[in-house]
């Protein structure tokens, strides 16, 4: 039978997850997340298709993607009776304890066999076992590879991979690329392994972030000014064009970018000429310029905030960065990547490698399931500042704990991305099983949760104790009950000039979950506000 999802996810990530990624198909695979020797995290296992998997102290063995040797799980609190993964054809996993080790899902111990869906399989699932190794049963690329590579980049998630690939393809081109994605994801290091991989990459490297920079001094920082072109200009004045000559010009947040210096970014696109303040005739410059944005530049468009023909320009090549919570197979490695750099100044790199195979974990397991779960709205940037923390806060301790700053810094964090108020950590713990049974709610009774819920999934659970990934089964069962998926465009853009923008009266007025709504509008380059 069907149990109960134990983990929080949202199908519309799931489906978005898979988007612009590689045709070979992905299979299910179990990725250490923490183990009592640290440095194990990012271990990865296959799970075949054909014949199940036995998971126990002895085996199977767990290696780095793209090695050919491993090693088996070998903590001696582990059992050596397995317990087993089956892996679907249409992607559900089944996993039977049997006599093996206690594995336990959202703080649940399984008492039985367990059955996970494609969708939470897809959305990645922390599995600990006996209290010491913390898995993460996900999809991945049966030949990926990892590494602090040439790229500079860590963890081997099929989203990384993808951006790996698109950097290959273009680094040695001379087209301009634009990088998309939220802040704090890593825009900045691809930027720079498109260079070291380009025929520039013994030429300047130059980064600016366009956000920093005063709006009436952009056109000079950029561009440079000639002596006498404004009050105080004693002397001509290089910009950053000039500097970067031969090289490549990262501008970041270009979206920032005033119209005026719009304008002279595409004529510098166009022509390779820049015209420095005060100067009358072209400077030529060779430059390769890579931007990056967190902004939905088709909305401001759309406002006349930003020019279409640049958008345009700098789009020569995209490349999506993917957020850390579409990559949570990498949260381990990160970490441990994160708590190296920090360990080692202090003369402790010893916690991740001890002397005694007893010895309890560094990263308790309980802790490195919430890292693994959090949503990470503030992505690497956000993870490496809790690594330092936590690394510097336990400075000679045999174990890391969260203090009380940082455990309410997390769950604001989280809050605020998700629209939601902040949850307590009592609160948290007692959502984390179901008070009741999915079949015994009635359509019209999640109807009316949906509603006194403002279309929050997560509120609407709680009103009825059920998980959120309940609901979406739920309103699947429910044919009255419609999803933002499943509107017209027709209907979107009817309603949006209807409630002129305001994101919340076409919630009211369409009933669908408000995440997945914005996310509709996004996509066809109509403005969201709050009313």
């Amino acid at each position: 039978m069907r149990q109960q999802p134990l983990v929080d996810i949202s199908t519309v990530d799931a489906v978005e997850r898979q988007r612009g990624q590689p045709s070979a198909p992905l299979v299910p695979a179990l990725t250490l997340v923490s183990h009592p020797v640290a440095d194990r995290a990012g271990e990865r296992v296959l799970l075949s298709p054909l014949r199940g998997v036995a998971l126990s102290r002895n085996e199977p063995a767990f290696m780095r993607p793209g090695q050919g040797t491993g090693m088996h799980l070998a903590d001696p609190f582990l059992s050596r009776k397995p317990v087993t993964f089956f892996a679907q054809p249409d992607g559900r996993v089944r996993l039977e304890p049997g006599e093996g080790s206690r594995v336990a899902v959202a703080g649940l111990v399984l008492e039985g066999p367990w059955e996970f869906s494609a969708e939470e399989v897809a959305a990645g699932v922390p599995l600990e076992l006996a209290g010491r190794v913390v898995l993460l049963l996900h999809l991945a690329e049966p030949a990926s590879v990892e590494a602090p590579d040439a790229l500079g980049m860590v963890g081997s998630s099929v989203g990384l991979q993808r951006v790996r690939r698109l950097i290959e393809q273009v680094a040695d081109l001379n087209v301009p690329v634009l990088i998309r994605g939220e802040t704090g994801s890593g825009k900045e290091l691809i930027a720079q392994a498109i260079h070291r991989r380009s025929p520039r990459r013994n030429k300047p490297f130059v980064s600016v972030n366009l956000g920093a920079i005063p709006k009436e001094l952009a056109a000079v920082e950029l561009f440079g000014a000639r002596k006498g072109a404004f009050t105080g200009s004693v002397r001509d004045q290089e910009g950053f064009f000039q500097a970067a000559h031969g090289g490549t010009l990262f501008l970041d947040e270009v979206g920032e970018a005033p119209p005026e210096v719009q304008v002279m970014l595409l004529r510098v696109l166009g022509t390779g000429e820049i015209y420095p303040v005060g100067e009358r005739s072209p400077v030529t410059v060779d430059v390769r310029l890579v931007a990056a944005t967190d902004a939905l530049l088709e909305q401001q468009i759309q406002e006349g905030r930003f020019k279409a023909p640049l958008l345009h320009r700098l789009s020569g090549f995209a490349i999506r960065v993917p957020p850390l919570r579409e990559r949570r197979e990498d949260v381990g490695v990160l970490f441990h990547h994160f708590a190296r750099e920090e360990l080692e100044p202090l003369g402790e790199l010893k916690r991740l490698s001890p002397e005694e195979a007893t010895a309890e974990p560094w990263l308790p397991p309980a802790l490195a399931v919430r890292l693994v779960r959090h949503d990470w709205p503030g992505n690497i940037r956000q993870l490496r500042n809790v690594v330092r923390q936590l690394v510097i806060g336990n400075r000679g301790q045999p174990r890391l704990q969260l203090d009380a700053q940082l455990e309410a810094e997390l769950a604001t964090l989280n809050a605020a991305a998700s629209g939601r108020p902040s949850e307590k950590p009592a609160a948290l713990a007692a959502s984390a099983s179901p008070r009741r049974k999915p079949s015994d709610i009635t359509s019209q009774e999640l109807l009316a949760a949906l509603r006194e819920s403002g279309w929050e999934f997560q509120a609407a659970a709680d009103r009825l104790g059920i998980f959120r990934t309940s609901i979406y089964d739920l309103i699947e069962r429910s044919p009255g009950i419609r999803t933002a998926g499943s509107l017209s465009v027709e209907e979107l853009k009817r309603c949006h000039r209807e409630c002129a923008g305001d994101v919340n009266a076409m919630v009211r007025k369409l009933e669908v979950s408000k995440r997945a709504l914005v996310r509709r509008l996004k996509e066809l380059g109509l403005g969201a506000q709050e009313g």
